[in-house]
């Protein structure tokens, strides 16, 4: 569990900052709202992050987002380019969707065998669901919903038969957030969705590592330009954060707007995919 531990510290560094940036406050000062010495904080945020607490707020500042969003003018531009990036491609995740049929779809989970997981993550704890067919569930964990957000997952595969399994979480987790991989990853995802929420999600695994789009461009790219808002609440739905970047969609205006598992946990990913891009 230490490096979920360690994500709070940062979480809640990141949260301070965001707050405070205007103060411009120092190392100490921030090493002191996580309860840790500036040299031990420094070498904490520097290994989670690649880069100093300084130089990651910057990549957060509306100035900086709005620039990211004008770099490219729609989610294939983005992947081409990113596909040009040999750095870039050390961090590319290849997934496959494949959406349930509406029988399936219907039958909530009859004759799938659904093995399931905690582990920790570079952004906290996270639990992760896996049928023969693929991924079908990652979320992240708030420990005063964890037992009713189970509860959630049970009912909505409640014919699927369930097996804990924490060393697949765990051995998922290493392949997602693995920086070092020399080859690319490649996951297999299986999804509940209406139609228009899997076209949305499609639209989302578009988006590449260090990029970012918005509720109104991920509507132009599905062919529905006046459906931002459905596409926000498709966004919304994810039922497999990370894999399907939900987390890099943010309002045309720079600002970070709603995420699920917490706006600084979203401004912790963004922060992060930014680095990494930089390094």
């Amino acid at each position: 569990m230490t490096d979920t531990i360690n994500y709070q510290r940062i979480e809640q560094a990141i949260a301070y900052l965001s707050q405070h940036f205007t103060e411009q406050p120092d190392l100490a000062e921030v090493a002191a709202q996580v309860h840790l010495s500036p040299h031990h904080f420094q070498r904490l945020f520097q290994e989670w992050a690649g880069i100093s607490p300084k130089k990651f707020l910057q990549f957060l500042t509306t100035d900086f987002l709005k620039n990211k969003l004008a770099e490219t003018t729609n989610l294939q531009e983005a992947a081409d380019l990113a596909g040009l990036s040999s750095q870039s491609r050390v961090y590319d995740l290849f997934i496959t969707l494949e959406a349930m049929t509406p029988q399936a779809y219907k039958s909530n989970g009859e004759g799938l065998h659904i093995r399931y997981g905690y582990t920790a993550t570079p952004f906290g704890e996270c639990f992760v669901a896996a049928t023969e067919r693929g991924i079908c569930s990652v979320t992240f964990v708030n420990e005063t919903t964890k037992s009713a957000d189970f509860q959630v997952f049970k009912q909505k595969w409640f014919r699927a038969q369930l097996w804990s399994d924490a060393q697949m979480a765990a051995d998922f987790a290493r392949l997602i957030f693995n920086k070092q991989a020399l080859e690319p990853r490649r996951f297999q995802l299986l999804v509940r969705g209406t139609p228009f929420q899997v076209k949305v999600w499609e639209a989302l695994l578009r988006v590449p590592f260090g990029a970012l789009t918005t509720y109104g461009q991920l509507a132009t790219d599905i062919g529905q330009p006046g459906a931002a808002r459905a596409v926000g609440s498709a966004v919304g739905d994810n039922p497999v954060a990370y894999l399907i970047p939900c987390h890099r969609v943010i309002r045309k205006e720079g600002k970070f707007g709603e995420y699920l598992w917490g706006t600084d946990r979203k401004k912790a990913m963004i922060g992060w995919e930014l680095a990494q891009s930089a390094l």
